[in-house]
């Protein structure tokens, strides 16, 4: 309990932004996600995970995701265009979840070919809703190598503030680097 605020946790539910939906991710999503994100070297330049070298890997992955989609904590979205169909293009999820504190962190990754359209905006916006108003946490945070300010951005315009950076404080595919720490809290957000 949070002071008068406790987690309650939905699980990977179905949302829907103004242009996207987030959806669980299915099998079938594999090969658009290994051919739109998972395999490209600039998409995950600045995250901790390799670039796959072969859809089979995307599998996994998926499989992995989709066997813990039945745990009420597990949250893992397709980002999907309503207007063309299934495809994911993009991913977002929590990647850390502290309840003692009802904290969540946010991770995202989007293709290429969707940079600077506001999409992970839109996607990062809807979940910052639906975590202080459905799941009623108290704080949600994210970060981002100060080397992809692009990250930071996102996170502002969802009205994530600026907390700090840490020197040396992360590891991703550039080596060990310094992270740029956003969060926003029930109290700032209900406001």
């Amino acid at each position: 309990m949070i002071g008068d605020r406790s987690m309650r946790n939905l699980g990977t539910k179905r949302l829907e932004a103004e242009r996207l939906i987030l959806r669980k991710f299915e099998l079938s999503d594999a090969e658009p996600m290994y051919r739109n994100w998972a395999n490209d070297p600039e998409v995950t330049k600045y995250l901790t995970w390799p670039p796959h070298d072969e859809v089979k890997i995307t599998a996994g992955v998926l499989s992995d995701w989709i066997s813990q989609y039945e745990n009420d904590t597990f949250y893992q979205w397709a980002i999907v265009f309503k207007e063309n169909g299934p495809e994911p293009i993009g991913s977002i999820s929590i990647v850390k979840m502290d309840e003692r504190i009802g904290m969540v962190h946010v991770g995202y990754c989007i293709g290429k070919k969707w940079w600077h359209k506001g999409i992970t905006t839109e996607a990062l916006a809807k979940l910052v809703e639906f975590f202080f108003e459905e799941v009623q946490v108290n704080r949600i945070e994210s970060r981002h190598d100060p080397r992809n300010p692009n990250s930071g951005k996102v996170m502002e315009k969802c009205g994530l503030q600026f907390e700090g950076t840490v020197k040396q404080g992360d590891w991703n595919n550039q080596g060990i680097c310094d992270y740029s720490m956003y969060g926003l809290i029930a109290k700032d957000y209900f406001i």
